[in-house]
Order: C-alpha cells, then sequence, then structure tokens
C-alpha cells in the first residue's frame, strides 16, 4: 500500500507537469484523479487499521464503522472531482486551446501501467470490504481514464482533433459520477442505520411470529451494524399461558432468526399478552 500510494503522487506530480505542456485538460483531469487514488488508499488503510480496534465502554459497538465512514469520504471526493472536471470541460469547449498529443499518449501510457498494478494490489481486499472497494473502483476509473486519455492523444495525433480533449475529460467525469453516485447509496443506508438491504422487513417479523408461543412482536429495529453483520432489537410478546416458557420461546426466536436470516446479534424484551404496550407498532419506537 505505502508503494502504492508513493507511486500514484509520483504519477501525479509527472502528469501535472506533462498536462501544462502538453496543454491536455484531459491529463490534468486523469492527474486529479491520480491523486484522489493515493488519498484514498491512505484513508482506506487508516480506516483498516482503526475499524479492527476491539470493542469498549467508549465504543460499545466497536470501530468496524471506521471503514464505512472512510468509503464515505473517498465516494464523496469522487463526485466533487467528477463535478469539477465536468466544469473544466464544458470551459475548455468553449475556448478551445491547442494540445501536443504525442507527449499526452506517452505520459498516460505510463500511468496505465501503474494504474493497473494499483487496482491489482487492492482487487482481493475490495471482495469483502466496503472501505477497500472504494478505493479500488477510484484506481479502476483512473485506469479507464488513461485508457481515454491515450485514445484523445492519439486522435490528436492523427487527425487534429483538439475537441477530443474536453470530450474525453466530459466522459471521465461522467462515469467517475456513475460509479460513486451507485455505490455511496449503500454506505449512507449504512451510516443512516438503515436495514439491510439483502433482508425483507417483514418477512423477519413474520418469521419471528410464527414461533408457537409468540403472540407478537413490535417496536422492531433491524438495522445494519457494519458490512457484514446486522441486528434487531425488539418487543416479543409472550402467548397467554406460556409465561413460563418464555426464555425457551425467546431462544427459539433467536435461533429461527439465526438460521433463516442469518441474524446472530438479536435483542428481545418480553412481554405478557395481558400487559403488552399501549400503541404497538412494527417498527421504531422506544
Amino acid at each position: 500500500m505505502g508503494f502504492a500510494v508513493a507511486i500514484n503522487l509520483a504519477l501525479t506530480v509527472a502528469q501535472v507537469v506533462g498536462g501544462v505542456l502538453s496543454g491536455s485538460l484531459a491529463m490534468i483531469a486523469d492527474a486529479l484523479h491520480n491523486f484522489s487514488d493515493a488519498i484514498s488508499l491512505i484513508i482506506a488503510t487508516l480506516a483498516r487499521r482503526i475499524a479492527r480496534r476491539p470493542a469498549s465502554a467508549e465504543m460499545p459497538f466497536g470501530w468496524a464503522r471506521a471503514e464505512v465512514v472512510a468509503a464515505l469520504i473517498n465516494y464523496t471526493t469522487l463526485i466533487v472531482i467528477g463535478l469539477y472536471l465536468a466544469m473544466e470541460a464544458v470551459l475548455r469547449f468553449l475556448s478551445p486551446e491547442p494540445v501536443q498529443g504525442w507527449l499526452v499518449v506517452i505520459i498516460a501510457g505510463v500511468a496505465l501501467v501503474i494504474d493497473l498494478a494499483t487496482a491489482a494490489l487492492t482487487w482481493a481486499m475490495a471482495k469483502d470490504s466496503v472501505n477497500i472497494r472504494a478505493a479500488f473502483l477510484h484506481n479502476v476509473a483512473d485506469a479507464l481514464g488513461s485508457v481515454a486519455v491515450i485514445l484523445a492523444g492519439t486522435l490528436i495525433l492523427l487527425f487534429g482533433w483538439t475537441w477530443v480533449d474536453p470530450l474525453v475529460t466530459l466522459l471521465i467525469a461522467a462515469y467517475i459520477l456513475w460509479m460513486a453516485c451507485t455505490e455511496i447509496g449503500g454506505v449512507i443506508r449504512i451510516l443512516m442505520l438503515g436495514s439491510p438491504p439483502e433482508l425483507a422487513p417483514a418477512e423477519v417479523l413474520e418469521e419471528a411470529r410464527g414461533v408457537a408461543g409468540v403472540a407478537g412482536l413490535h417496536k422492531a429495529h433491524l438495522w445494519q451494524l457494519d458490512e457484514h453483520s446486522a441486528a434487531l432489537q425488539a418487543h416479543l410478546v409472550v402467548a397467554q399461558g406460556a409465561w413460563h416458557e418464555a426464555d425457551a420461546i425467546k431462544r427459539a426466536v433467536k435461533d429461527r432468526l439465526q438460521s433463516r436470516f442469518g441474524l446472530t446479534r438479536v435483542t428481545l424484551e418480553l412481554e405478557c399478552s395481558r400487559h403488552p404496550c399501549a400503541a404497538p407498532q412494527d417498527w421504531g419506537g422506544a
């Protein structure tokens, strides 16, 4: 990771210099995104270390959400970069400038090799971490950007089409925005304590209510603790005449929810059917 950060920072400097000398906005756009790659790798690495800290009195749920926060920062950065590049591309369309295609192709070719190598370093870890996946997508987007810049430089060399440079910049910006906006929703859902998207909340309640001795389940909270685990908290109403089996009923509900939905963190407050909540509701409430 340290090597990847260092090489990306060096590449950023080379691309900025090359972009200024060649007059290529697409090259500078790629440099800016490359710089965000380096920053995203630093953020992702630090967050991964923080996330491994154990739970404590101050942080009873642990630090796992540090990776989610890091992913939000990285995706937000991508959106800001995408909007900035789109604005610069439109301005370049309105005020075209000459571009030296050969310099663009050479530097973008070197950048492509480095982008692919960096993406390869994070690919394995990206499969099970929203945080590392954000950094990985940074690199993938930058590799595609380098390909687009090479194409732009080649067309400028062959045909003198300088308008291709801002067009490619606009395409890079559009891809960055599409990628970031697609992924950021899941990150926000976790931070907003939303229910896991792969679960149907109504089915969870129905499954619990189907256990013998359960008269009802209400005031439920089903939320994602982090990317890989969810929790359920609810009031469980024990059927009339079954209070002596309350502990066994609670255990049966937990076992059913674990086997059917994989829920291992379930907290149930028991209520007697004779004295349930005055105004029960399926979701929310104290």
